[in-house]
């Protein structure tokens, strides 16, 4: 059985020993207050490092862009500091990782705003909940309504970008990827659902993909299009996201995103039991429209990965829950051996326990004939 899973690939610059990504997952393990990435966060990614490529959680760029507790920042010097420290720790290891950059916008609540309502391109209800700490451990609480941003104020946040951009890189990451996907801020001006605006970000297509590509032209300026990704969810309908042009809007953005050299797409699919499935044709005008690296994250397990890679439609494949407790999950996989099951209940914030205290697997405890076979399939 050929496995392009386990084959080298090279990203723009960067040599990947495999092509299992690890996707961005928010754990809410920050140090307090600054929400500061921790020494638990540097053990944590660096079990993992033998991913072709880390993919760090969502970090907001700014005060303005957070909207879960204890999620990690990129705008202060302890941040930057407290990255270095996870970067240096997974590079020692021998892996690769980009930070995604993040402003949720209306996907937020006050209680980080000073009391004062989130942002967002337009004042309508999103409808979705956020996990918001408190003395008893924390909860999901509901979004309020989102203030509408003005105009002179869009170009602040695309210099939060683009300084977001230049922090990470000192903080030793290998590239950033913008998180545009999802029903955050970005994606939230993507869609006509969200983006109700009458100023030249609002309206046509055009207009609505305006934000989006003044960040990535900025980003790329500020450390080179090669290190430079971003994220995207064409069939996400959740957080009043089913905008009915959001399919030609992501094959117009990715045009402009070949155009500018940008180093890879992240494909962020719905993964829920009745989720629609991205339809090939679509793969395939993305293809058309987009030479550089495509990523796809959303659910698959090691056979599904390898068809999508032998089939020529995705370069390099991201697994989000399966890194959770099993942060050997390249070898678990090459060699089919058993994935161990995550602790639900310490997702979101905690210690170490669900975080970083999940073992390898142990290859004495397989049947050795057993073993044999699978490392014979691993081979071929």
């Amino acid at each position: 059985m050929t496995m392009p899973l386990f084959q080298p690939y090279t990203l723009t610059d960067q040599s990947l020993p495999n092509r299992v990504v690890m996707a961005p997952m928010t754990r809410c393990r920050t140090e307090q207050p600054g929400d500061i990435p921790s020494a638990m966060m540097a053990d944590y990614y660096a079990q993992r490092a033998s991913a072709g490529l880390i993919i760090s959680e969502a970090t907001q760029i700014s005060r303005q862009g957070q909207g879960y507790s204890f999620t990690p920042g990129i705008y202060t010097e302890a941040q930057v500091d407290g990255w270095h420290r996870v970067t240096d720790a997974v590079h020692r290891a021998g892996g690769r990782m980009v930070l995604q950059l993040w402003h949720v916008g209306r996907m937020s609540h006050a209680s980080f705003h000073d009391g004062e309502p989130p942002v967002a391109p337009s004042a309508i209800d999103p409808r979705a909940q956020v996990w918001v700490a408190d003395g008893q451990g924390g909860g999901m609480v509901d979004c309020p309504m989102p203030r509408a941003l003005a105009t002179e104020e869009l170009a602040g946040i695309v210099a939060d970008y683009r300084q977001a951009a230049a922090n990470a890189m000192a903080a030793g990451a290998d590239g950033v990827e913008i998180h545009a996907a999802n029903g955050y801020l970005l994606d939230q001006f993507l869609r006509t659902t969200s983006n109700v605006r009458t100023d030249r970000y609002g309206g046509s297509r055009e207009n609505r993909l305006r934000l989006l590509l003044e960040v990535m032209d900025a980003v790329a300026e500020e450390i080179g299009p090669a290190r430079v990704g971003v994220r995207l969810a064409p069939y996400i309908t959740a957080r009043g996201m089913a905008c009915p042009d959001i399919i030609d809007t992501i094959l117009a953005a990715s045009e402009r995103l070949n155009d500018m050299g940008i180093g890879y797409i992240h494909l962020s699919e719905a993964e829920w039991d009745d989720a629609p499935v991205i339809p090939e044709p679509f793969r395939h005008q993305l293809r058309e429209r987009f030479k550089g690296t495509l990523i796809v994250a959303g659910g698959y397990d090691r056979d599904r990965a390898n068809d999508l890679l032998a089939a020529g439609l995705t370069d390099l494949v991201a697994f989000g829950r399966p890194f959770v407790a099993n942060p050997d999950l390249p070898e678990r996989l090459l060699h089919d051996w058993p994935l161990a099951a995550a602790d639900p209940t310490a997702l979101f914030g905690g210690d170490q326990r669900g975080y970083s205290d999940y073992p390898r697997f142990d290859p004495s405890t397989i049947d050795p004939a057993v073993a044999a076979n699978h490392s014979e399939g691993a081979d071929s």
